[in-house]
């Protein structure tokens, strides 16, 4: 090996080290970054978000049975649906359209009294409850939606942090229309 050869061996060689060395600091700050959020998130956790009551709809336009989708102001759906013909709030339900299972979005099926969820075969009991397909076996449920009834009016609770900018301008604030 002549001495050309030998230099560009070592040349080769401490280019490497250097560059392993770059890769190991590397992946020692991501570690040691990683753990500092973890432990920051520990420290300092978020706070809940803040909710508030926004209008769906009078009690009137929804008849017994009968079920709309709402869009809340993060772009959520969620179906509300009135179950009795009386005018308290056990008759009425908002449940999330997001399946618990892999978040698909389900849907109200009037003739067969049922969520379903199309991805997976997932089936919920028109209280959201899951009998069927894996969010029936895994147990999970949708999630439901706090109501409130005021002067006729049909109020649903959501997170207020959207309302003010609203994903899509003010027409997302409004219902979307009956199911």
């Amino acid at each position: 090996m002549s001495e050309q050869e030998r230099n560009d061996v070592e040349s080769r060689r401490s280019t490497l080290k250097r560059l392993a060395g770059y890769l190991m600091g590397g992946g020692l700050v991501a570690a040691y970054g990683s753990l500092a959020a973890v432990a920051a998130r520990f420290l300092y956790p978020a706070r809940p978000a803040e909710t508030g009551f926004l209008f769906v709809t009078d009690l009137a336009s929804l008849g017994v049975g009968e079920s709309l989708v709402y869009t809340t102001p993060n772009g959520a759906t969620v179906n509300v649906t009135r179950k009795g013909a009386g005018v308290g709030i056990e008759d009425f339900l908002a449940l999330s359209s997001v399946c618990p299972h892999l978040g698909c979005q389900v849907h109200w099926e009037p003739q067969n009294d049922r969520y379903f969820c199309p991805c997976h075969n997932g089936i919920f009991t028109p209280e959201g409850v899951g009998i069927g397909g894996p969010p029936g076996e895994a147990g999970q449920s949708l999630s439901q939606f706090p109501l409130k009834i005021e002067n006729g009016l049909l109020f649903i609770e959501v997170p207020l942090a959207d309302v003010a900018r609203g994903p899509e301008g003010p027409d997302s604030l409004s219902s979307s229309g009956k199911a």
